[in-house]
């Protein structure tokens, strides 16, 4: 399977926006964003999971960031507004190696990663 790869990622202000995209090679359209900050652990962001019709989204973020898709383009896009310093961390795309219900958000052991993108938030 193709490792999925993220751009967008930067440097903004508390307040601003970014949007991350990642092109992967999904077999259920089923991708995700997940993030990790030094010494914490990975966290799920946002996701379309498999035959889920309403994408997951962290509660730390739901109202800030939208998750899109374009399926002809296999991208997922993560729009990012009204960011803050605690959204620091390393963005990664996951696409689920296996099509079963909402196992890109629940399983994320069985998911292929992106080398991951720097979102940098300052105050």
């Amino acid at each position: 399977q193709v490792k999925p790869v993220e751009t967008g990622g930067g440097s903004v202000q508390a307040g601003g926006s970014l949007r991350l995209s990642c092109t992967g090679s999904s077999l259920c359209n089923s991708m995700g964003w997940f993030r990790q900050a030094p010494g914490k652990e990975r966290e799920g962001v946002a996701a379309f999971a498999h035959d889920y019709d309403s994408p997951y989204y962290a509660d730390s973020v739901k109202g800030r960031f939208t998750i899109s898709r374009d399926s002809a383009k296999s991208t997922v896009y993560l729009q990012m507004s009204s960011l803050k310093p605690e959204d620091t961390a390393k963005y990664y795309c996951a696409v689920p190696r296996i099509c079963v219900g909402d196992w890109v958000w629940r399983r994320p052991e069985h998911n292929d990663w992106g080398e991951g993108t720097q979102v940098t938030v300052s105050s």
